[in-house]
């Protein structure tokens, strides 16, 4: 599984929002493009399904902007990424939730691949978006990262 441009910058996105967005207040795109490095072109196609998926808020207008539509600790990276990059399953067949390809019980590599999709499912799936927010705030603190 490779995560790209626009799953990485998702995550950073996110991680601005919880960051410089705690209070409630919207943040403009143009405001993260500057922290985050990243064109407003670019955070407008990535910002665009994660408020399909319901995972951030938008307003209009001279005050608008993006903001977390819910608790940070509420989020994961698995679901922020699945927005954006869609099923984590490593082979066709187990993208769906009943396993429909003819050779499922006689296929020898079946179980690596399910074994696979598993680890990787468990793992994004336990990472909390307040977890990133956390460790960036406490890199952030030990000078580990640019303060702007």
């Amino acid at each position: 599984m490779k995560v790209s441009t626009k799953g990485r910058y998702a995550l950073r996105l996110m991680v601005d929002l919880g960051v410089n967005g705690a209070d409630g207040k919207y943040i403009s795109l143009k405001d993260i493009s500057e922290r985050q490095n990243i064109s407003i072109k670019y955070l407008e196609q990535i910002v665009t399904p994660l408020h399909r998926a319901g995972l951030v808020r938008s307003v209009r207008g001279a005050q608008g902007g993006y903001r977390l539509s819910r608790d940070p600790a509420r989020y994961t990276a698995g679901e922020i990424l699945q927005a954006i990059e869609g099923s984590f399953a490593p082979i066709a067949c187990l993208e769906t939730e009943v396993n429909e390809c003819e050779r499922y019980k006689i296929c020898p590599t079946v179980g690596f691949w399910e074994g696979m999709y598993k680890v990787i499912s468990d793992y994004v799936n336990s990472v909390t978006l307040k977890q990133l927010i956390d460790e960036h705030l406490q890199s952030r603190e030990n000078g580990c990262i640019n303060k702007d």
